[in-house]
């Protein structure tokens, strides 16, 4: 069964960083591709970064590249999330996902963790 488990979620102050985990488990990931996600109160679900489990360039939502880094550990099986620069419109609840390679985020294939609350005060 295969379990997405974010970590690292809190509140801090604008400006300030934290740095989201995603514990990925119950299979082999080498051909997905991992993100993260976020859902702000009232809005829909939007893509944050991604990155090729396997390895390879990552992409970024344009508003965040600069600010967020995602990096996986292979060895660990983990994804993380660096967000420096924070600000009060970061503020969502942040999801990791995984998708095979060439799908749709939002496809059936698509497995999500059960997210992480990110609240930065001004």
């Amino acid at each position: 069964q295969v379990q997405l488990v974010e970590s690292g979620g809190g509140l801090v102050q604008a400006g300030g960083s934290l740095r989201l985990s995603c514990a990925a488990s119950g299979r082999t990931f080498s051909s997905y591709y991992m993100g993260w996600f976020r859902q702000a109160p009232g809005k829909e679900r939007e893509f944050a970064a991604g990155v090729r489990w396997s390895g390879g360039n990552p992409t970024y939502a344009a508003a965040l590249k600069g600010r967020f880094t995602i990096s996986s550990d292979n060895a660990k099986n983990a994804v993380y999330l660096q967000m420096n620069s924070l600000k009060p419109e970061d503020t969502a609840v942040y999801y990791c996902a995984a998708t095979m390679e060439g799908r749709s985020w939002f496809g059936t294939s698509t497995y999500w963790g059960q997210g992480t609350q990110v609240t930065v005060s001004s």
